[in-house]
């Protein structure tokens, strides 16, 4: 069962849509603290960019230049995006591609603090169609506490499983941040699953989406804010772009009296009896 909704100050995050080029991390690196400080203007406490936006989202380049795309959190390579989260005193989260002391690979989220420290918060679990002979699943669930409230982590493929956001809302998260990279002709599926996350669980959801040409894949955006009703609060069409909004702990209050899911939940639902006619 979730706990009562904590009365918490209401939390501004920007979700940044935007074009990464393949296997050019200093470059996206730059391009990434450009939109660190655009945000910063609006006065946000969080600012998400897309998956893998730090090697772009290309299996042949990440496949076949694992030097051009990989990363540690000590790399100097990412000390333009540090010092923008600092100057902009914001946290930072954005998609790359980790080397582990291990060789592994992880295809992961980079939290940058407004203190300039860097670190690896998630690792995808759910890892999607040619990601599986790159990169090793993570071990575990994570969530990312700023300012009380507890931001529930997954990235793009997470979020078509209920039971990944449902672990994160019962151990206490009120919004569930979703970086992905959805190609041209599967945004059906893409405005459902997180959607249906957010209604489900009563809780925000917050996609930021890869844009346009990455090597050899065309990305289709998708950036949005979905209130804990499943209610796009702000969507951002193609291009490359920036939204911003205010998530409230009063909405998931509101969303949780309508839809109380919680309470209705049984424990067990039985012996499953198969009945022929």
């Amino acid at each position: 069962m979730n706990d009562p909704v904590p009365a918490l100050k209401p939390m501004r995050v920007a979700a940044v849509q935007a074009e990464s080029r393949a296997g050019e991390v200093e470059a996206n690196v730059a391009t990434a603290a450009s939109w660190v400080a655009t945000a910063a203007a609006e006065g946000v406490d969080l600012v998400v960019l897309p998956e893998l936006f730090m090697p772009g989202y290309d299996p042949r380049t990440l496949r076949e230049q694992p030097d051009r795309c990989d990363v540690t959190v000590d790399d100097s390579c990412l000390t333009p995006l540090a010092e923008a989260a600092r100057v902009a005193a914001v946290v930072v989260l954005v998609g790359a591609s980790v080397r582990q002391p291990s060789g592994s690979r992880t295809l992961a989220l980079l939290a940058f603090s407004p203190g300039g420290d860097v670190s690896e918060v998630y690792a995808k679990q759910h890892l999607w169609d040619e990601e599986r002979d790159i990169f090793t699943p993570g071990p575990n669930g994570a969530s990312l506490l700023l300012h009380d409230w507890q931001l529930g982590l997954g990235i793009c493929y997470d979020g078509c499983f209920p039971e990944h956001a449902r672990a994160a809302t019962d151990a206490g998260a009120l919004a569930y941040v979703c970086p992905s990279a959805y190609v041209v002709g599967s945004e059906h599926r893409r405005d459902l699953y997180y959607a249906a996350r957010a209604i489900d669980n009563g809780i925000y959801v917050v996609v930021a989406g890869l844009v346009g040409r990455c090597g050899d894949l065309e990305f289709s955006g998708g950036t949005a804010v979905y209130d804990p009703q499943g209610r796009p609060l702000e969507r951002l069409a193609s291009g490359e772009g920036m939204l911003v909004a205010d998530l409230d702990p009063a909405q998931i209050q509101e969303a949780r009296r309508i839809n109380p899911y919680d309470r209705d939940r049984p424990a067990s639902l039985g012996d499953r009896v198969v009945v022929a006619l």
